[in-house]
């Protein structure tokens, strides 16, 4: 699956009117305005400021008047490229969680392929904190989402449950991923509003446990508390959820039968296809591409970044 496609040229064929625009954005098959500031402004760089006034503000900080503002246009001249905040969000969401990283698909067994696919949606939350305000409204349907359920897909690929069920087992995979993400940002955010260090939040929290918690009126959490559970430098306390989110599909797993019913035609095209050399050296090929053009994008954006802090200073001296 390739990562976030946009629009570079004109359609050779008319949109479909009922295909939402950011949805062909996404895909590349909407066309760019014919009359405007192309040169100056491309939806590649209307999504890459809206992606750092997010990182840096939260979803709160982005709209079409402030995306604008950062280009240096009207916020007209933006709807020309893209028509809705809506849309914006759509391709802001598919810049944030990119492709997943070759990683997941390279880890020994299902169990651990998940796992690795769990942490990779993990970082891109960390990276990206908005992305837990984007609601989930159906079915995936833009380019990179659909990659990494892709992937997920393929690290099940073998196992003995429909395709019903394996999307199911990704789902509540997910759940648990989303909801730890929501801990995580909450608990990142305070340490940074109160400026210190996750560690030192929690060094703070186990004293004021240490101070009222007492043996009469909390016997147990004061047991917990002896125990240095809510003390820093502890292990990952959400590795326990996930674990047992796992143990309870694979113990799933163990129940289904493999089944030794010839598979259909399909199937076995489709089984020898991924099987053909010149099918994985083209695999290979794309991922490298991908790989490629996702530093490439970031040094676009680092290099964007350098030239708005040059101009920057140079306006402020003049001004001087």
């Amino acid at each position: 699956m390739s990562s976030t496609v946009y629009d570079w040229g004109p359609m050779s064929e008319p949109l479909d009117p009922e295909l939402p625009r950011a949805i062909a954005l996404a895909w590349g098959v909407a066309a760019n305005p014919q009359r405007g500031p192309k040169r100056e402004m491309s939806i590649e760089r209307i999504v890459d400021v809206a992606v750092e006034l997010a990182d840096a503000g939260g979803l709160a900080a982005v709209s079409m008047s402030s995306v604008a503002s950062e280009l240096g246009f009207t916020p007209m001249s933006l709807y020309r490229y893209i028509t809705a905040k809506d849309d914006l969000l759509v391709l802001m969401q598919e810049r944030g969680i990119g492709v997943p990283p070759e990683s997941v698909l390279e880890a020994e067994g299902w169990r651990a392929g998940i796992r690795a696919w769990a942490e990779a949606t993990m970082q891109t939350m960390i990276e990206h904190p908005w992305l837990l305000d984007i609601p989930i409204e159906g079915a995936p349907t833009t380019p990179n989402n659909l990659a990494w359920l892709d992937s997920a897909l393929q690290i099940l690929d073998g196992q003995p449950v429909d395709y019903e069920a394996k999307v199911s087992i990704v789902l509540a995979v997910m759940a648990q991923v989303r909801w730890q993400g929501m801990i995580v940002r909450g608990y990142l955010a305070a340490a940074a509003a109160a400026g210190t260090s996750p560690d030192d939040l929690d060094s703070r929290g186990a004293a004021l446990l240490e101070e009222f918690v007492t043996a009469e009126e909390f016997p147990f959490v004061f047991q917990a508390v002896r125990e240095g559970v809510f003390a820093p430098g502890g292990g990952d306390p959400f590795a326990f959820g996930l674990e047992r989110t796992l143990d309870g599909i694979e113990r799933y797993l163990a129940t289904k039968p493999v089944s030794h019913e010839p598979a259909a035609l399909v199937d076995l095209v489709h089984e020898t296809a991924v099987r053909d050399p010149k099918y994985k050296e083209a695999v290979k090929s794309r991922r490298e591409a991908e790989k490629a053009l996702r530093e490439a994008r970031k040094r676009e954006r680092e290099r964007l970044r350098d030239a708005r802090d040059r101009a920057r200073e140079a306006r402020d001296r003049a001004e001087r």
